[in-house]
């Protein structure tokens, strides 16, 4: 991991600081920006987001499926836990906190926004940065792209769905329209997009280094959204600070009791340390990229789910490398 991505929550820290002086200093700018959307989906927005998903489902390789025979349990205890238990203990996460423990700091209307973000964080597992936290952790790379994979075609089919009901029980009302078209234009259209490059280029060298040139773009699109959801979000941010606080907080929990669960499964089930470090990561980490572009789309530039889900990519990082050092370290939950 190069020093721009490991020092990455150092940067998106930096963008939410000048994010929230813009917004302050100008806040016509900040409400022009937030203006320009069609159908709901803000278009400088959508235009950072597709700069981050695509180099990510580049990456996507679904020709490894095959592969799965080999280590089924591994997989099942990854599609398991991301499908079936996360988004739940996120869910009652996000109640316990936001809606209880919390509730006496966080007004009634902008908690059910907050909420909302924290549930699209559940339903979405990572992606693209789990190829990091993998190698971090001496996973096989294979099998990581395999996990992937899966992950992304169960995500074509299953976030709308899973993601309306547990919205649903929230008392969030879902406009079922905006999020099939939020999922289909930042997954569907760039898996497929992500499938027909890695066609064409035809080589594994061309490919690889199509993914290096475009990496700084991925970078360097998520700092700028981060810098225009915080430009945006700047007057409600000033006039609640403790907001992050208290949102980072059930969000930092989950992330922790992820990775255990998980990782405590793939030890159950005598899993090697190559597929369950990564197994781990993956339950534990976020697709952010996707929740952020579907609060946007459900909810708006400048709600507290645009706000919720950019939360999730500042504790993101620190977070999932103390994971990494975890897994390291501990070679009785992991052995060799």
């Amino acid at each position: 991991m190069g020093l721009f991505e490991r020092y990455l929550s150092v940067w998106v820290g930096l963008a939410i600081v000048a994010g929230v002086l813009l917004g302050g200093l100008f806040p016509d700018l900040a409400g022009w920006i937030a203006s320009l959307e069609i159908a709901r989906i803000n278009l400088p927005i959508a235009v950072l987001i597709w700069g981050m998903i695509f180099p990510m489902m580049l990456a996507v390789d679904f020709s490894a499926i095959g592969s799965i025979r080999q280590q089924p349990r591994g997989l099942l205890i990854t599609v398991a836990v991301n499908w079936l238990i996360k988004p739940l203990t996120m869910t009652a996460l996000a109640w316990l906190f936001i809606r209880g423990v919390f509730s006496p700091w966080i007004p009634e209307a902008i908690g059910q926004d907050y909420v909302a973000g924290m549930i699209l964080l559940g339903v979405a597992p990572c992606t693209a940065m789990v190829f990091v936290w993998s190698r971090l952790s001496d996973g096989d790379p294979n099998y990581t792209v395999v996990q992937v994979a899966v992950n992304d075609l169960i995500m074509v089919f299953a976030f709308a769905p899973i993601a309306a009901l547990l919205l649903g029980v929230s008392d969030v009302l879902v406009p079922w329209d905006t999020m099939l078209a939020a999922v289909g234009l930042f997954v569907v259209v760039p898996l497929v997009a992500g499938w027909l490059t890695r066609v064409f280029l035809g080589s594994a060298g061309r490919i690889e280094r199509l993914e290096f040139k475009l990496k700084p773009v991925a970078i360097t699109a998520l700092i700028a959204t981060v810098l225009l959801l915080f430009m945006v979000q700047a007057q409600a941010i000033l006039a609640n600070p403790l907001a992050i606080v208290l949102i980072a907080i059930p969000l930092i929990l989950q992330t922790y009791l992820i990775f255990w669960i998980t990782a405590f499964w793939m030890r159950l089930w005598g899993q090697p340390r190559a597929i369950a470090a990564p197994g781990a990561m993956i339950g534990a980490s976020n697709f952010f990229e996707l929740a952020v572009a579907v609060a946007i789309s459900l909810f708006g530039l400048n709600s507290g789910a645009a706000l919720a889900t950019v939360v999730g990519v500042l504790v993101e990082v620190p977070v999932m490398l103390s994971l990494v050092a975890i897994a390291n370290r501990n070679q009785r939950l992991f052995p060799s």
